[in-house]
């Protein structure tokens, strides 16, 4: 799953919400979440070799307040892993066709640039429920993973493909399925739009 970075210019966007015109109650700007589904192999594994970071408990669906620093910090951390981890396949990486893990030795495919940019958030203070590790089909329609960001301002998406944040609906990707806020250890399916949730802020 590794692919070249795109260049998605997100100006507008940006503007949008750091002055505050975005609107939460636009229902485009939200997945619809379906059924239950089994979680990819991949996160099976890797919550097998760091339990720590899958511990199975209930959580509250929530946001994240939405603020220029917010908005700066996913930027920054978008293009920072974006740009010191190195893509490989699992096939030459490890020698197995799916592998998810950290990009310790600095390099790993699209899983490993998510789990990273996760952890980083999660270590700075954010809520585990609002950043979602999900599953896609992308524009070649071959199988991808990115982090979905939930906000007051909708949801949006941390990808080694694009090299900006950009909100969900702006990928051109098909969303298969990402974990549950209400249980980050249970994955659930994706749909159409729905409205928005409460919201929270960071620790």
């Amino acid at each position: 799953m590794v692919t070249k970075t795109a260049n998605i210019l997100s100006t507008s966007i940006a503007f949008l919400f750091l002055t505050g015109t975005a609107h939460a109650e636009d229902a485009s700007r939200r997945a619809a979440i379906g059924s239950v589904v089994s979680p990819p192999m991949g996160w099976t594994q890797f919550c097998t070799d760091n339990p720590a970071d899958c511990v199975s408990k209930a959580t509250s669906a929530r946001d994240i307040v939405m603020t220029p620093k917010v908005w700066a910090d996913l930027g920054r951390v978008n293009k920072y892993v974006n740009d010191t981890v190195k893509p490989i396949t699992d096939s030459d990486h490890w020698g197995t066709i799916e592998k998810w893990s950290y990009p310790s030795d600095g390099h790993g495919d699209c899983e490993d640039y998510v789990l990273q940019k996760r952890k980083m958030l999660i270590d700075a203070g954010w809520p585990q429920e609002t950043l979602l590790v999900t599953v896609v089909r992308d524009r070649n329609d071959e199988g991808h993973a990115v982090l979905t960001v939930t906000t007051d301002k909708g949801e949006f998406v941390l990808d080694n493909e694009i090299t900006t944040v950009v909100p969900w609906n702006e990928t051109g990707y098909r969303y298969i399925k990402r974990q549950s806020q209400t249980n980050l250890n249970q994955w659930v399916s994706i749909g159409a739009p729905v409205s928005p949730a409460a919201t929270a802020t960071a620790r």
